[in-house]
């Protein structure tokens, strides 16, 4: 019996009903046996007057079988372009059927499953914030190969398809229907078959209904082909903007822009000949395996809660005190506002707690402007958050948050005033960045219940939160930190204790190794135009300034009186450059005058014409790849050393960590990946070479040496 259930009705309109083994509809083998089947019943149907598609799962179709994709290599490319085409050709053979063929979209249709919706003459949707439409490849290292970037670019011309391509948008019914992407709505599921099955009743007589816009004679595409006098500026400044965005590292959204310029061009069964072609190429690179690898198995699996206890009852955060509002105090109120938890923002005065509580209804603000959200929902957020000066305000909170200077004396006085004022099994969490947990809990009565739950500036848009647990810390706390990370909205990756945790310490890598490089005698622009173009969003030397020198200088301060300086590697020439840039020249950072750059009124900036006295030697001699290397390899090697030592619990909190808390660059799939795709062996190999000649930071760690000999990759 098929998975496709096939129903006639008296009209003549067949209802194929997509029902696959599993929890939901896939582009797998099976598919593509149901399909074929489906499709020859179809074509010898005899008094056929059209065809509804349907599911018979939650979700519309789920789109390509990701185990299939990212087992993929460069060995089988061929049979993956023929098994690809193959695929296609059912879908061509759906949409030249001699009837009309409507898609009823009762879920997400994202990817192959919106494919399969564009090979369809009418696409009808239930408007529900449940349904997703759109095409998501891009974002893991694919592009839409399955007929959606030809399809949609015939459908919508190549200026206005290309966002929903590259950008890997999903939206919802109405704006989808508003695009152009989908031809009607309605309000309920029992309405959605019946709607599809009379469209194709009231087009009976026009003959235009079973046939594509692309297979018409004389068809045009909307704004003209890409080689058209009025797209010579997208022809020309796409491919370059693309490139400023990608730095040249995301081969699959530099494929899909020359598939949609040349599917404007072409005719529809010539391009869909090169979409496969290319496709294949790029499904079977390194890219998007790191890419599948990261951002669906190993996001899914950590936020699945693979690294939350087992046995211990969901326990959800109802109310939350939030010690300190400044940038993370506010942000961390503004997040658990919107997730309709109770909120106690604390701070010294009544006044610093209020203009906290202002950062929320100026985000709010925004967001209504933007009709993302009406007046009423957001009073009822910003009401959430209470404002005061007061420790009592805190009676009964589930969950405390401190989120003070990175001063232990400072956080440890805090906790012995504030932790009585907590629930009888609540949670106390600091948000520090670096200050081990276990020695912050020697303030708490309950250093079981003490757990670290760091947050990433800015708070509202970065998507990550390292949960560290101390020596003492329990099951319970751990779970209730997860709990509310999930809670909130952000991915939670849990590490052990350690100086710096996983994000802080690997991080700090990477300024560092820009500050070797810079006081070596390179030039500065070199240096972060380097970390840019290994894929790191911003420059070493503009991060630190963005994050501050002096925010450097006051860590070696608490370091050094916590008797831990040094800990992680020689720190002399990091000292060396916060004396030189604060103390001898008052340049702390963007926020405290300037520091590595001046900044102007106009928003442009430069680098400081004194670093270039300070450091820089005409005669230093230093190959691009190598500046690439140092600044890739000190991070990576950083992170083998946590995941080798137990700070972290898992290569999936590594490669997601290092991609969603340090910007880590996507393609690689994070740092761990990394290893992976350079090839264990030859990391090693260059490990040396880098040892040899700029110092023992480089050495490889064991554990490198411990999988290549046992044949293994970091999984």
């Amino acid at each position: 019996m098929s998975v496709f259930n096939y129903e006639k009705d008296q009209n003549g309109i067949v209802l194929v009903t997509m029902d696959m083994t599993g929890p939901v509809n896939a582009m797998n083998a099976e598919y593509h046996e149901a399909m074929t089947e489906t499709l020859a019943k179809l074509e010898s149907e005899s008094n056929l007057s059209g065809v509804v598609i349907a599911s018979a799962k939650k979700v519309f179709f789920a789109g390509g079988d990701l185990n299939d994709l990212v087992a993929a290599n460069p060995d089988t490319v061929e049979d993956f372009f023929n098994a690809t085409e193959a695929m296609k050709a059912g879908l061509r053979k759906l949409e030249r059927l001699p009837v009309p063929v409507v898609a009823a979209i009762n879920g997400a249709a994202l990817g192959g499953g919106y494919e399969i919706c564009l090979s369809c003459n009418y696409r009808l949707a239930f408007n529900h914030k449940s349904v997703q439409i759109g095409l998501p490849e891009c974002s893991l290292g694919l592009y839409p190969g399955g007929g959606g970037v030809v399809r949609l670019t015939k459908l919508l011309g190549v200026e206005k398809a290309l966002p929903y391509i590259l950008e890997s948008k999903r939206i919802n019914p109405e704006k989808a229907l508003s695009a152009g992407m989908i031809d009607q709505t309605v309000d309920s599921l029992d309405e959605l078959v019946p709607a599809a099955k009379q469209w194709i009743l009231d087009n009976v007589e026009d003959s235009n209904a079973a046939v594509q816009p692309w297979d018409r004679k004389g068809y045009r595409i909307p704004g003209g082909a890409v080689n058209s006098p009025r797209n010579a500026q997208l022809a020309v400044m796409g491919p370059t903007m693309l490139h400023q965005k990608t730095r040249g590292l995301m081969p699959q959204m530099t494929a899909a822009m020359d598939v949609a310029f040349q599917a404007s061009m072409l005719d529809i069964d010539t391009a869909l000949r090169i979409e496969g072609r290319n496709f294949a190429k790029v499904a079977t690179g390194p890219v998007a395996k790191n890419m599948i690898s990261a951002f669906f198995f190993q996001l899914n699996k950590i936020n699945g809660g693979a690294s939350r206890p087992k046995g211990v009852e969901q326990r959800l955060t109802k109310k939350v005190g939030i010690l300190g509002a400044g940038m993370m105090g506010q942000g961390i109120a503004y997040v658990s506002a919107m997730a309709g938890i109770e909120v106690v923002l604390k701070d010294i005065s009544l006044e610093s707690a209020q203009k906290g509580k202002a950062y929320t209804e100026k985000l709010l603000a925004k967001r209504i402007t933007r009709s993302k959200m009406n007046e009423a929902k957001a009073k009822s957020v910003l009401d959430l958050i209470h404002p005061t000066d007061r420790d009592q305000d805190l009676q009964g909170c589930d969950l405390i948050i401190e989120a003070v200077f990175e001063n232990i004396g400072l956080k440890h006085t805090i906790t012995k005033a504030s932790e009585k004022f907590l629930s009888e099994d609540g949670v106390w969490g600091s948000n520090t960045s670096t200050l081990p947990i276990t020695e912050l809990a020697e303030a708490s009565q309950k250093p079981e219940n003490f757990i670290g739950i760091h947050f990433f500036s800015p708070v509202d848009k970065m998507p990550l939160v390292e949960i560290i647990c101390g020596e003492k810390t329990s099951d319970e706390a751990l779970a209730k930190a997860f709990d509310y990370t999930m809670q909130i909205r952000k991915t939670p990756i849990v590490v052990n204790d350690s100086l710096g945790f996983f994000t802080s310490r690997t991080f700090g890598t990477y300024l560092d190794e820009a500050a070797h490089i810079l006081t070596e005698g390179a030039d500065p622009v070199r240096i972060d135009n380097l970390g840019r173009a290994i894929g790191m969003p911003v420059g070493p030397l503009q991060i630190q300034d963005e994050t501050s020198l002096e925010l450097s200088r006051k860590a070696q301060e608490t370091w050094a009186e916590m008797g831990v300086t040094d800990k992680w590697g020689n720190g002399d020439v990091i000292r060396r450059v916060i004396k030189d840039m604060i103390t001898d020249n008052g340049r702390g950072g963007r926020y405290h005058g300037g520091g590595y750059y001046e900044y102007h009124d106009d928003g442009s900036k430069n680098i400081w014409p004194g670093l270039y006295d300070l450091y820089f030697d005409d005669s230093y001699d230093i190959s691009d790849q190598d500046i690439k290397d140092r600044l890739m390899f000190r991070q990576v090697i950083e992170a083998l050393k946590c995941l080798e030592s137990g700070v972290l619990r898992s290569v999936a909190d590594g490669n997601i960590g290092s991609i969603f808390g340090i910007g880590a660059p996507a393609h690689t799939g994070g740092f761990i990946q990394f290893v992976n795709t350079y090839g264990l062996e030859s990391f090693i190999a260059r490990c040396d070479e880098l040892a040899l000649k700029y110092g023992d930071r480089f050495t490889c760690p064991e554990v490198v040496k411990m999988k290549a000999e046992s044949g293994e990759s970091f999984s």
